[in-house]
């Protein structure tokens, strides 16, 4: 019987653990709420809302009312016959996130019948109608049986066991264990007649002593189930209501599966220890050899294993403590601040200009330039010459390339350009170079191949057969600050190889970069004896160069 309750009830643990694991966290509240604060917390609460006081105030939390029922059974000299009925109700109230009151009460009905003869009864008054008055001696043996009723009263403290988690939120399932002290008082009876006469327990065949389903198959259909003998009684215990009281110490464990913020379901296992009696069972004289009888010196006690269902009370209050875990409210500021009082973000920014260093693109702009959103000077009018140190901030295309300070030269009106042509070609005279190759880059590169060397080569054999003639080395493209850079980029390293690879004079060429017309990825050549411009550009955009 014993393992079969156990198996039963371990059974059903496995069930609403499985349930409750796979429940979503349900603990938790607003500390910042007033409105479930008690009144004389309300200090404290304030304080913490003005960040003056780190914790919060303990909020008001509900009632529990449950009530239960389950199987009851007593541990005697005889066998208790499982299971027996049991009832109970309580009120659990949180003193703090782990302990927590229980007020207890509770009965129960067991009932117990062995199945081995008996013979040391002679001083128990319910067993008096088989002891012959003459020798004091039993007229038979007899099979000791009992029905007792219980009734409880106790205090318990309850210490919740996984409330408090620090790696995951808190789950619908609850395992608490308890222990506390009350009171108990009992009344046993004993079936020991049939109507007013004893039973002839010796109508029982002998064959049947080693097969116990058959004996208590004879046991039941000699019994007659009235339990009409008062048990024995210690005439030196205290009394409640006529019936034998006895403290009573109790211990137990339980869990508990929350259904909702309102009901939760509780089995649990309950451990009664009465003080020092051993009358539950309505026997204490154990003793087989009628001539020695004695007294047991082990002491009864009873188990209350039960299925309970709990009702949350209370209005404007947070849940039960039990079910919230208290680190929720740190964790969760700690991961999405609500109330904390966080400190003014300090970020880097180098160069001063306003753009933090993780944004900006141009770390060391020069004090006082100014700068757009990515912390790169602006260039109004994209002359390569920082607004800071522009003189001439809106420098017209024609009128571009410019000087270091940004001053453009614009091209002289069409009325001079004619005597400017005569001039040019009665001082200076025709160039006949002839037409020369284009060199091609590839992607965004600014590399010279082999190709583009041997190229460069023979344009630079021209150039020297050629003394009179001006070399216009043009790049293209430049809608955006990228291409003017890398259009000026790849000029520059055509000049660059032509006069340090090659020795031409820099003087024989016109710096021409970001045209219109052209080819982004090519570099032309031309004849620029009748044109006019510098041999050296400052790069528009250095920090955009490529190397």
């Amino acid at each position: 019987m014993v393992i079969s309750k156990y198996g039963k009830l371990l059974g059903l643990l496995c069930i609403i653990s499985t349930a409750a694991m796979s429940q979503e966290p349900t603990s938790g509240y607003d500390p910042t709420d007033s409105s479930v604060i008690p009144a004389k917390r309300l200090p404290q609460h304030t304080e913490f809302m003005a960040n003056n006081y780190a914790f919060p105030a303990k909020p008001r939390n509900q009632w529990e009312l449950g009530i239960k029922v389950g199987a009851f059974s007593i541990a005697s000299d005889v066998r208790s016959v499982f299971p027996g009925f049991g009832a109970g109700v309580h009120v659990r109230k949180a003193l703090g996130y782990v302990f927590s009151l229980r007020g207890d009460l509770g009965m129960g009905v067991a009932k117990g019948l062995n199945y081995t003869r008996s013979s040391g009864f002679k001083r128990n008054p319910a067993w008096e109608a088989y002891v012959n008055p003459v020798t004091g001696l039993p007229t038979q043996d007899v099979f000791y049986n009992y029905k007792s009723n219980v009734y409880e009263f106790s205090l318990q403290g309850v210490v919740t066991l996984n409330n408090i988690r620090f790696h995951k939120a808190m789950t619908g399932l609850n395992l608490y264990a308890f222990a506390g002290g009350g009171g108990m008082v009992y009344k046993t009876k004993i079936d020991a007649l049939d109507g007013d006469q004893p039973y002839n327990f010796n109508t029982i065949p002998t064959g049947v002593y080693g097969d116990r389903r058959r004996l208590k198959k004879e046991l039941r259909n000699l019994l007659d189930g009235d339990y009409e003998s008062e048990a024995e009684k210690d005439p030196l215990r205290a009394k409640l209501f006529g019936q034998s009281f006895r403290p009573v110490f109790n211990m137990g464990f339980g869990i508990q599966y929350k259904l909702n913020k309102k009901l939760s379901l509780s089995l649990e296992e309950k451990y009664s220890f009465p003080l020092k009696t051993d009358l539950l069972d309505g026997q204490q004289w154990q003793n087989n050899q009628p001539e020695f009888p004695a007294m047991t010196r082990d002491h009864d006690a009873y188990n209350f294993i039960s299925l309970g269902l709990n009702i949350a009370l209370g209005a404007k209050a947070v849940e039960p403590l039990w079910w919230v875990n208290p680190l929720d409210y740190a964790y969760n500021e700690i991961n999405k601040p609500s109330h904390m009082k966080l400190p003014k973000p300090v970020l880097d920014d180098g160069d001063g200009d306003g753009v933090t260093d993780q944004f900006d693109n141009e770390p060391n702009t020069p004090a006082g330039s100014p700068v757009d959103s990515h912390g790169v000077s602006r260039d109004t009018d994209g002359d390569g010459v920082p607004d800071a140190r522009d003189k001439e901030l809106i420098t017209p295309t024609q009128c571009q390339p410019v000087d270091a300070d940004g001053v453009g030269k614009c091209p002289p009106p069409d009325c001079c350009k004619v005597i400017d042509s005569l001039m040019q070609y009665g001082i200076r005279g025709r160039c006949n170079i002839g037409d020369l190759p284009s060199i091609t880059f590839k992607g965004r590169g600014v590399s010279l191949n082999n190709d583009s060397r041997a190229l460069l080569a023979g344009v630079a054999s021209k150039i020297r057969d050629n003394s009179e003639c001006k070399i216009a080395v043009i790049g293209y493209c430049a809608s955006s600050k990228s291409e003017q850079q890398l259009s000026w980029d790849r000029v520059n390293a055509v000049i660059n190889y032509l006069v340090e690879k090659e020795g031409i004079s820099a003087d024989r060429f016109i710096f021409k970069y970001g045209q219109e017309g052209g080819d982004c990825n090519t570099v032309d050549l031309r004849d620029g004896t009748q044109e006019e411009g510098p041999n050296t550009v400052p790069a528009p955009h250095p920090n955009l160069r490529r190397r």
